[in-house]
């Protein structure tokens, strides 16, 4: 076969790119330089460059003010957030809207350089619907430690959220694997073969159409606390994503699901003290129990 022809099959490249490579001397046959047109033989040694990779580019978000992202901590270590909805923990693809980064770095707050480019300082996430308690790392040993104590499952994170519906039992743990959804790549699901995936949960009050849940997380899998509440048939109030009932969630004013990050405790990576930062509900939550409670 042609080169061309022949490394085109090879290596799946077009034959543009191979002529490229051969104008360029990138393709020898026995130690000689090779031109596209040229013959490849059984028994000849082929070598060849492969083309560089394209730079990566990275991923940036807008630096800007982030309105209702409140700062409730800050040390040369760590940096605790109160994250508004809306907001992205950093920025990714297809994502053009505000980020806690972007928010800390327009307050002139500096964050660790550890991790991917366009999550440097992230330790944990929230999704861009879930308001409450985040921490970022400062420092690159802080960066080190939180990664380990969040793997380690040495961090207590508490969660509030209004499921649909009574759980029964009451208080309980949900122990299910989550990966992708099999169908929809948006969402995930309990999935044989997943990753295991803990949720502890107590009902704080109970409605006539809903329940109050406190819920601790052992795990923390994307989506867990929607994806393990949607399983037991009580999803999120206003989780339309994972079956929540619309009636309800407009009748309560609500935009996105009802679910906030509490509190969040650790040891300090600074000095090993442990440390707790608590939310307040925001006003679309409060508002939402309120009506509830009527």
């Amino acid at each position: 076969m042609r080169v061309d022809a022949g490394l085109s099959r090879l290596l799946g490249l077009s034959r543009t790119v191979v002529a490229a490579l051969t104008e360029d001397g990138r393709v020898a046959v026995d130690g000689r330089a090779a031109g596209k047109s040229d013959r490849l033989t059984a028994g000849s040694w082929l070598e060849v460059q492969l083309p560089d990779p394209e730079p990566a580019t990275p991923i940036t978000g807008p630096e800007e003010v982030v309105a209702g992202l409140t700062v409730l901590h800050a040390d040369d270590e760590i940096i605790v957030v109160d994250k508004p909805v809306g907001v992205a923990a950093h920025p990714s693809p297809g994502w053009t809207g505000p980020t806690v980064l972007g928010g800390l770095a327009a307050l002139g707050y500096r964050v660790s350089t550890s991790g991917a480019a366009e999550r440097q300082g992230i330790v944990h996430r929230l999704d861009v619907g879930t308001t409450g308690v985040m921490v970022v790392a400062a420092a690159e040993h802080a960066y080190t430690l939180l990664k380990r104590a969040f793997k380690e499952r040495t961090v207590d994170k508490r969660y509030h959220a209004v499921a649909q519906g009574h759980p029964d039992p009451s208080s309980g743990t949900i122990d299910a694997p989550i990966d992708r959804h099999p169908r929809h790549d948006y969402k995930f699901a309990v999935v044989a073969g997943g990753k295991p995936s803990v949720t502890h949960y107590d009902t704080i009050e109970a409605f006539r159409a809903a329940s109050l849940l406190d819920v601790r997380l052992e795990t923390g899998r994307t989506h867990q606390i929607r994806v393990h509440l949607a399983a037991l048939r009580h999803p999120c109030v206003g989780d339309l994503t994972y079956g929540a009932d619309p009636v309800l969630a407009k009748r309560l004013g609500l935009q996105r699901q009802w679910l906030h990050a509490r509190s969040l405790g650790f040891e300090h990576p600074g000095d090993g003290r442990w440390v707790e930062f608590a939310s307040p509900y925001p006003a679309d939550l409060e508002k939402a129990l309120d009506l509830l409670r009527d």
